[in-house]
């Protein structure tokens, strides 16, 4: 696990060993890039080629600046070329179907017959497609206007022509990135949430989310079909023994436990305890368990090549396994800031949450909602245990807790607040029928005191009246739990669950 300094320098306070003052924010690095496999395949009509001289090689041209723009995003692009009749779109489908595309983009770059379309919407019934009309003007140059300039600008033409029949063919309308090519911000905002999204698409395919142990005991909602998530997401749930973990905890390298120790102070802030009795100083015993599981923690992933984890379990009290199980907090959000999602209460279906916005670049905290701040108007959004580091307001804290409420042990806790602005909130909750259901919403982080509980906490204003937004938010069926991540993103949670074909409602607060 390696830490980078941030480039921008935040004051955090009196740590207990360090004066007050200006020091470097650090960062978890991701441990694994972000991947995606898009496709680029390019559309007109083959009738045009022989009847403008040069219109093929600027239909190339245009191809070729939509597929730099997409690798600027970070994804594989594998370019198909111009599909310009419906023999082409049969030729080209099995190279298709080889690459294992995440999303295909179809650049609209002239007119071109829905024959071409119609073909690779029903082979590819399984990939994403995304329409692209960047057209190279931003208006015709109506004086000097030509039928050739006019093709060159038509990447609108068929649009209409392509979403009724995708429509007639049982899929949704395909979404469409409509603009220009020269210094258009909202097109290329566009082209960089699609490339998001595949990859996120390409680690739900993929991944593998390990489950260990049990459902904290009557959490009804907690409960999930392993097998369900496999049929709606696509990644696999290998089933995990806690003493899988234990074998790693009991075998730790002392110099890997010292390098974990190094990075843990070298992350945190561990401040003398405030108003809450539970709370102590992070002692050294905490800070040695803490450590211990945070390397084996990396070595359950590596034997078992995990994506994420949800877990689990309290074994018999004063036992090894005890131990091992309920002081895994601080290696779950360092993991959880290096891009694996770590879920206690073995929630499997904010696991999954937890992934899709780290996928998205967003975060992906482990979150419920805390008590309301009636005064404010706001409602504060945290939880006991792992936590996504990397969104944090400044330095995050460790604290010893004597006990966990609610949950046997005790050892170090992660507090801290989520940034400042904007942020987006996903839970995946089943409807009676097991079908899963993405339910969204978008609020503020705003800072103001939280308590010193060993708990992160953030105040959540979800504009006017929290608490008719909290009572419309519980009508539409979340797990009670959420993902937590900066920024507001809920219409691309939107496209991404039309994408699996989930449920997805977006619960909007009132106006401010």
């Amino acid at each position: 696990m390696q830490l980078i300094p941030s480039k921008k320098k935040g004051r955090i306070g009196n740590n207990g060993a360090l004066p007050a003052g200006e020091r470097q924010i650090v960062e978890i690095v991701r441990q694994q890039p972000l991947r995606a496999r898009v496709g680029l395949v390019g559309v007109g009509h083959h009738v045009y080629w022989p009847q403008f001289d040069g219109l093929f090689v600027e239909m190339h041209r245009k191809q070729t600046v939509v597929a730099r723009r997409l690798e600027q995003h970070g994804v594989v692009v594998s370019d198909f070329g111009m599909v310009d009749s419906a023999d082409a779109a049969y030729a080209a489908v099995p190279k298709m179907k080889a690459a294992d595309l995440d999303v295909l983009f179809v650049d609209m770059v002239t007119y071109a017959t829905s024959s071409t379309f119609g073909v690779l919407a029903r082979e590819l019934k399984g990939v994403p497609i995304v329409l692209v009309a960047l057209q190279p003007l931003k208006a015709m140059d109506y004086p000097n206007g030509t039928t050739y300039m006019q093709l060159c600008n038509d990447d609108f033409c068929s649009v209409p022509e392509f979403t009724g029949v995708a429509i007639r063919l049982g899929r949704r309308p395909p979404p469409v990135i409509l603009g220009h090519e020269q210094d258009d911000p909202r097109a290329e905002a566009e082209l960089a949430r699609w490339c998001g999204i595949a990859k996120a698409l390409h680690d739900l395919r993929r991944g593998r989310i390990g489950l260990m142990g049990h459902v904290l005991e009557s959490m009804l909602d907690m409960h999930c079909d392993p097998t369900a998530i496999t049929a709606a997401f696509g990644c696999h749930v290998p089933l995990l023994e806690p003493h899988d973990l234990l074998r790693y905890f009991e075998q730790a390298d002392a110099a890997a436990i010292e390098g974990k120790k190094k990075i843990i102070l070298d992350f945190f802030a561990t401040p003398q305890p405030k108003s809450d009795p539970l709370t102590q100083k992070l002692t050294a015993r905490d800070l040695e368990t803490a450590a211990r599981g945070a390397v084996a923690l990396d070595g359950l992933i590596a034997e078992k090549n995990l994506t994420g984890l949800a877990y689990y379990y309290e074994g018999s009290p004063g036992s090894q396994i005890r131990t091992v199980m309920t002081n895994l907090i601080v290696g779950n959000s360092l993991l959880t800031g290096a891009g694996f999602p770590m879920c206690g209460e073995y929630d499997l279906k904010t696991c999954v949450a937890m992934l899709i916005m780290d996928r998205l670049g967003i975060g992906g905290s482990f979150a419920e909602f805390h008590p309301v701040d009636f005064e404010r108007d706001t409602v504060l959004v945290g939880h006991d245990g792992p936590h996504h580091i990397n969104i944090a307001a400044g330095q995050p804290v460790l604290r010893s807790l004597k006990k966990y409420h609610g949950k046997p042990g005790f050892g170090a806790s992660v507090e801290f607040q989520i940034k400042d602005g904007p942020l987006t909130m996903l839970s995946i909750g089943q409807t009676a029928a097991g079908k899963f259901k993405f339910v969204v919403a978008e609020g503020l982080s705003e800072r103001h005191p939280i308590p010193p509980t060993g708990n992160t906490n953030t105040h959540v204003r979800f504009g006017k009246d929290v608490r008719d937004f909290l009572c419309r938010w519980v009508a539409e069926g979340p797990t009670h739990h959420f993902a937590l991540g900066i920024g507001h993103h809920a219409d691309t949670i939107r496209l991404l669950a039309e994408c699996l074909d989930i449920e997805c409602v977006i619960v909007k607060p009132n106006p401010a």
